[in-house]
């Protein structure tokens, strides 16, 4: 595992409703996951996050949040590698005090027909949208509440937990909805701590995953009461409000940010 050194200056703005705290997102190199890591950083958090394969992007997001004035910190770890993902959370912990904040971004989708699909397929989207949610948020919570009891634990989810309007997404579709039950139960393990557990689900978003020029855009906007696909910016701005202080009695929720994708 390698990772970059961290700034020592301050966030840009101390007044940051983020300021003080220690934020780790995983899967923070591209897509929703850049967005969260640089919109944490801009509310004044220090941000630590993972990337499996895309070094160079890691480094361009934590270099800008460090241009901007505040602290990033990338490390090398892949979601599905439970030591390796462990190992990143007590490093971020260690070097930057403690961690206040877990971001699960990390995940994948993979389409194919039920008569088709591989079972290496299956066992890799459980593993890194499931088995790693849990993984992550096990080792976070170990390092929260020190100095205080403020905790947040937030996963990125899909709609597709609700609905599924297409064949060949019913393994992925299973997948997020296990963390709607992952997020209800671990919200009553961990209210007692002062930690609040939520899950942001997602409809189309323009990244390389799902970009909004893509083959099946006009089909989704189709279904959705707001015709076009998300920013990832406002995903980030939903987190924001999940990690920030407004949102204390905001816990085991699932919510829908898709565009009226479940409406």
């Amino acid at each position: 595992m390698t990772h970059t050194s961290v700034s020592s200056s301050s966030p840009s703005s101390t007044a940051g409703v983020l300021a003080g705290k220690v934020a780790f997102v995983t899967g923070g190199s591209r897509g929703i996951g850049a967005a969260i890591v640089r919109r944490l950083a801009r509310d004044g958090a220090a941000v630590a996050f993972t990337y499996s394969s895309s070094e160079a992007p890691a480094q361009s997001v934590a270099a800008a949040v460090e241009a901007a004035g505040g602290r990033a910190l990338a490390l090398r770890a892949d979601s599905t590698d439970a030591a390796a993902l462990t190992q990143a959370i007590d490093t971020a912990a260690s070097t930057l005090g403690r961690i206040d904040i877990l971001v699960n971004s990390a995940g994948v989708a993979v389409a194919g027909e039920i008569d088709s699909f591989s079972l290496a397929d299956f066992d890799h989207t459980v593993n890194v949208n499931v088995r790693a949610v849990f993984v992550a948020t096990q080792a976070a919570v170990r390092h929260m509440g020190q100095g205080g009891a403020y905790g947040r634990v937030i996963t990125i989810g899909s709609t597709n937990s609700d609905r599924v309007p297409w064949a060949g997404f019913s393994v992925y579709g299973m997948s997020k909805a296990a963390i709607v039950g992952l997020t209800k139960g671990l919200a009553r393990d961990l209210g007692p701590r002062g930690i609040t557990v939520n899950n942001v689900q997602p409809g189309p978003v323009d990244t390389d995953m799902n970009p909004a020029d893509g083959p099946m855009a006009s089909n989704m906007h189709g279904l959705m009461a707001l015709d076009r696909h998300a920013h990832p910016d406002e995903i980030a701005g939903m987190v924001a409000y999940l990690a920030g202080p407004e949102s204390g009695m905001v816990t085991g929720a699932s919510l829908l940010i898709d565009g009226g994708f479940a409406a």
